[in-house]
């Protein structure tokens, strides 16, 4: 077959060729001198090919440097042709990343290479954006495996502490604060005594507010050691610290749009309280070492134990801060003066109690609620809780057995003190127990054998009804016949 074209005709072909490719190409020496260049490549560039010929490679490659060349020219020699990505520069100094496949070409007995370059912005800004997309779906991940930490967390806290229960007029009052204040997006203070059920008003307030479908999330301020609350409340970057390995997100940043509540807001430290006042005030943070401002929208509502107004005078406390967070105050009030709801709360914890330790068939009995009512509960209904569960491990035959004081009344400080005569006549045990057998017959007398309740027996000696019920077995005393 024959030749199509005579050797003229065949580089006006190759020359034609190059000129009108898609692809821009780039004839340059062993140097890195630039001696021809197609249409496309300056169309890449923005020079004209008269600009172009003459510069270096180093000229328009920003990371192209004297010894970066002197290790690619031979590897390119050995390998003939070699094909990577790399980073152009225009005319105007803007960044093209190209897909680049040089081959090398030797030719009268010098060295040359010709480079074809491709234009992959559209392909990078798809990788960026497909990158950015799995980062922010794996941030969102963590994120939700931390809010379902936290959730899981204080879900086993709900469970282990129970609902809302009781009928009280007190408990009623609460209830109407609740439907007032949750709908909206106001501060809220809590205040009670440890164990009184604080943690439950908050969930029940996150639950009814427009940000219930958003994370509550927990801060224990009083668990917190001093070092470490602004990375808590803010979060911090890698290396922000000595141990600061990763990156952590705060508890503003993982609350955004939702609730954090900050029990025992009464031990954050004086110097942290400014930072937490300009959160409130404008919604802003940054993490620790980092100097990008967050946006956060948060509704905070906490809680103590701690009288925060006689703090206000001592100077322990930010009256400004103070104001912030008491914007709608709610005093949970103690469990002994809330008695009547006493009965549902046992109920309660009794059926979690069984459930928990695997117990079936014990039952409350009158005697039991007696025994409940006339103690002072100075632990509150965390306290009648752990007594519930107590007595349930040890509930003999499936009968209840409460292990309460035996001075009820009694609310810390030391026990009364009892005068004892320097001289006086020695009861030997016998006698004590004769004595004791005795004065348990002459109440029994005197109440007519009633037991319990006003003016029983129990009362006139001062100990739990069950407590008298297992002495007058024990001693084998019988109500006489009439």
């Amino acid at each position: 077959m024959g030749k199509l074209f005579d050797t003229d005709q065949t580089l006006a072909l190759a020359e034609f060729i190059i000129e009108h490719s898609g692809d821009a190409i780039i004839f340059h020496d062993c140097h890195g001198v630039i001696l021809n260049a197609n249409k496309a490549a300056c169309r890449l560039l923005d020079y004209s090919e008269q600009e172009l010929i003459g510069l270096m490679i180093q000229d328009i490659n920003p990371d192209s440097t004297k010894e970066t060349w002197q290790r690619f020219w031979p590897e390119l020699k050995q390998a003939q042709a070699l094909t990577f990505e790399a980073r152009h520069c225009s005319k105007d100094g803007s960044v093209i990343p190209v897909d680049i496949t040089v081959n090398y070409i030797e030719f009268d007995k010098r060295e040359y290479a010709v480079a074809f370059l491709r234009d992959i912005t559209s392909r990078k800004k798809i990788e960026e954006d497909k990158a950015n997309a799995f980062e922010e779906i794996n941030r969102l991940r963590k994120q939700l495996e931390l809010e379902n930490e936290y959730l899981h967390e204080e879900v086993r806290e709900l469970q282990a502490f129970g609902n809302i229960i009781g009928n009280s007029l007190l408990l009623q009052h609460i209830l109407r604060q609740i439907e007032m204040v949750a709908p909206t997006d106001a501060n809220v203070l809590i205040t009670g005594e440890s164990g009184t059920g604080k943690e439950l008003i908050v969930h029940e307030i996150h639950k009814r507010s427009p940000r219930a479908s958003r994370p509550l999330i927990r801060v224990n301020c009083a668990s917190i050691p001093r070092e470490l609350y602004e990375s808590e409340f803010f979060g911090h970057v890698k290396g922000a610290f000595t141990g600061a390995v990763r990156g952590r997100v705060g508890r503003f940043e993982l609350a955004n749009g939702g609730t954090l509540f900050l029990d025992e807001v009464g031990e954050i430290p004086l110097d942290l309280q400014s930072k937490l006042l300009r959160v409130l005030q404008e919604g802003t943070f940054e993490r620790v070492g980092d100097e990008t401002t967050i946006t956060s929208d948060v509704r905070v509502i906490g809680a103590t134990n701690r009288h925060l107004k006689n703090e206000l005078d001592s100077g322990t406390f930010r009256e400004d801060l103070f104001y912030r967070l008491n914007v709608f105050p709610i005093v949970v009030p103690p469990l002994r003066e809330r008695k009547e709801d006493i009965p549902a709360l046992a109920g309660h914890f009794l059926k979690l109690a069984q459930e928990k330790f695997n117990r079936t068939g014990i039952q409350l009995s009158k005697a039991n609620i007696l025994t409940l009512e006339n103690y002072d509960w100075p632990g509150n209904i965390r306290e009648l809780q752990n007594v519930i569960e107590r007595a349930v491990i040890i509930a003999p035959a499936n009968r209840l057995v409460l292990d309460l004081p035996k001075n009820p009344k009694s609310r810390g400080g030391a026990p009364p003190k009892t005068t004892v005569p320097a001289s006086g006549p020695v009861l030997t045990f016998d006698d004590v127990k004769q004595f004791e057998r005795q004065n348990i017959l002459n109440a029994l007398h005197r109440a007519n054998w009633k037991i319990f309740g006003k003016n029983g027996a129990a009362e006139l000696l001062g100990i739990p009804p069950t407590t008298l019920t297992s002495r007058i077995q024990r001693m084998g005393l019988k109500k006489p016949a009439n």
